[in-house]
Parts: structure tokens; C-alpha cells; sequence
């Protein structure tokens, strides 16, 4: 009996330990550091790690990553991470003295801040100021794969020709109005201050904005500029008449209304080697008149940039 007796309470003992070890926090295995040693694609692979973490972390900034890494992504990597919005950025402070005839190409520009202009008001006087806004659009405002011809001589001019250069943006002004604007750089002509660019190299010029809506968006009411109702079909009795009608002529005779913007561009890095320029930009332009029945507002936006000079065979 007294064996027995033993036996029992070493399996009560061990039975209470294992359930204790159950509920005890688990210690992580810690892997020893990499050799300072790494190959090229192991060091590529945990940049580009680096940058999908920072892009999903908004606290921390996002990591520069090159167009030379980023044409090493496949498709499946770059899916869901946020690159695609994203520019590439230059490394060096070469120059490159472009010739007409070149063109150029894969330009990117990336916003990065907003600003919507506003009447504020401070001790009994208004004054107009950019409010910082935020971006309610997905990540999907970056222009992309913007190309065009360069006119070298004393001065650089750029052409803007196609490309991904427009993206329906909304951003939020601090007490909650959500301003709609078509973020564009169409018809740009360009006009730099010197024949080549490098570090300093400043170019600007107006371009046009386009209606956010087209003619063959229909309203609430089903109205809209090339099809739909003249009128709201709803309220024939606030429009009949002459008095009636001029109360809402703007929302009844819808407009596509193209409107001007400006951008300033400067370069701050040039790889001569790989021919790439990048740098920061400025734009100004109005945001959407809802087909002419708004009164626009005007935006400021800040960004990067990124562009190739290329030479057609």
C-alpha cells in the first residue's frame, strides 16, 4: 500500500507540473544574426522586407527603394505591399546634359501632402490659407509611366505626351468637408531654368485638369451632360417657370469643365549612369465643380518625382 501511495503522488506531482508548464509564457527562440558577409539578393531581399513592413507600419517611414529593385519584384510581391503608389528614388548627384530629340520617360510623381485653400477666420478678419488635409483615396494617386519630349538648348523644356496622368483623389479638410479633385499633370509643358539636370535643376510650367466626372455620369436625379434628364424628373414644380428654372440652372445643365493647374519640379538627385532623375515637386490646381454647380477649390500638393531620360533608336 505505501508503494501505492508513492506512486499516486508522484503522478499527482507530475501532473500539476506539466499543467503549470501548460499556462507558462512560451520563451521565443532567438535565431543568431547573419553574417556581415550577405550576398547581394539576401541584401535586396531583406530591403525590400524593410520597405513592405514600413509601407503597412505608418508610424515609420517608408525606406527609399530604387527602380532597379523594384523591376526585381515580380507581381506577386509588389501585390498588396502599397509599392506600386509609391516612386522610385535616385542615388547619386551626377548630371545629364539631355539633346532634342530624347525623351522622358517612366516619370512618376507621388504626392506626399495636401493642402486645400480656405477663409479663416482670427480676430474678426478672414484670410485665405492652405489647411493641411488628409487623403481619403486608397493607395492609388500616384501618376505613373508619364513620358515625353525634351527640347535641349539653354534652357531644358519637357512635353508631357501620355501616360497614367490623371487619378481621381478625394482628401479631408480637418472639420470633416471631403473636397474631390482629379490629380493630373495633362498637357504639361515644362520650361527649366539651365541645359542639364542636376542637383538644383528647377523646371515648371501649366498643364490641364480635367472634369472629375464625364459627361456620361448621371446624378441622383439622372441627370447628367451628354445623356440623362434635362431636369429632376421629381421636382417639375421648383422648375417651371422662368424663375424656377435660373434656381437651378447649374445643377440642371451640366458642364465638363477644364480648368489650370501649375507644377514646379526640382531635382536633387541624378544617376548618371542609369540616366534617372528624381527629386520634389509643387502643384496647384482646383478641385471638382460637380459638373459646374460647385464653386472649386484650390489644392496644393507636395511630392517626390521620378524620371528616366531615353533616347529612341
Amino acid at each position: 500500500p505505501s508503494i501505492s501511495i508513492r506512486v499516486m503522488k508522484f503522478l499527482l506531482v507530475s501532473t500539476l507540473l506539466a499543467t503549470a508548464g501548460a499556462f507558462s509564457p512560451i520563451t521565443p527562440q532567438i535565431r543568431p544574426s547573419t553574417s556581415l558577409s550577405a550576398s547581394k539578393s539576401d541584401a535586396f531581399a531583406a530591403t525590400a522586407l524593410a520597405t513592405v513592413l514600413a509601407a503597412g507600419a505608418m508610424a515609420q517611414p517608408a525606406q527609399a527603394i530604387t527602380k532597379s529593385e523594384i523591376n526585381q519584384l515580380s507581381y506577386l510581391q509588389v501585390k498588396g505591399t502599397g509599392l506600386a503608389n509609391r516612386c522610385p528614388e535616385v542615388v547619386g548627384e551626377g548630371s545629364i546634359t539631355p539633346k532634342s530629340g530624347q525623351k522622358l520617360v517612366d516619370m512618376c510623381i507621388e504626392p506626399k501632402a495636401w493642402a486645400v485653400e480656405e477663409e479663416v477666420g482670427s480676430r474678426g478678419a478672414t484670410e485665405r490659407k492652405f489647411v493641411t488635409s488628409k487623403v481619403m483615396t486608397r493607395q492609388t494617386y500616384t501618376l505613373d509611366g508619364i513620358e515625353g519630349d525634351i527640347t535641349g538648348g539653354s534652357n531644358v523644356v519637357f512635353t508631357e505626351k501620355e501616360g497614367i496622368d490623371y487619378a481621381a483623389t478625394t482628401v479631408q479638410m480637418p472639420g470633416g468637408e471631403r473636397v474631390p479633385f482629379l490629380f493630373t499633370v495633362k498637357n504639361l509643358v515644362a520650361k527649366g531654368n539651365g541645359p542639364a539636370f542636376k542637383p538644383g535643376f528647377q523646371m515648371g510650367g501649366a498643364f490641364k485638369t480635367p472634369s472629375y466626372r464625364t459627361g456620361l455620369f448621371l446624378d441622383p436625379k439622372g441627370r447628367g451632360g451628354t445623356t440623362g434628364y434635362d431636369m429632376a424628373v421629381a421636382l417639375p414644380g421648383l422648375q417651371s417657370g422662368v424663375d424656377g428654372d435660373d434656381a437651378m440652372f447649374k445643377e440642371n445643365n451640366k458642364t465638363f469643365d477644364i480648368t489650370d493647374g501649375k507644377i514646379e519640379f526640382e531635382v536633387n538627385k541624378v544617376n548618371t549612369e542609369e540616366q534617372e532623375i528624381g527629386g520634389v515637386f509643387v502643384a496647384t490646381q482646383l478641385s471638382d465643380t460637380d459638373m459646374g454647380s460647385k464653386v472649386p477649390k484650390k489644392i496644393l500638393t507636395k511630392g517626390i518625382f521620378y524620371a528616366r531620360v531615353d533616347t529612341p533608336v
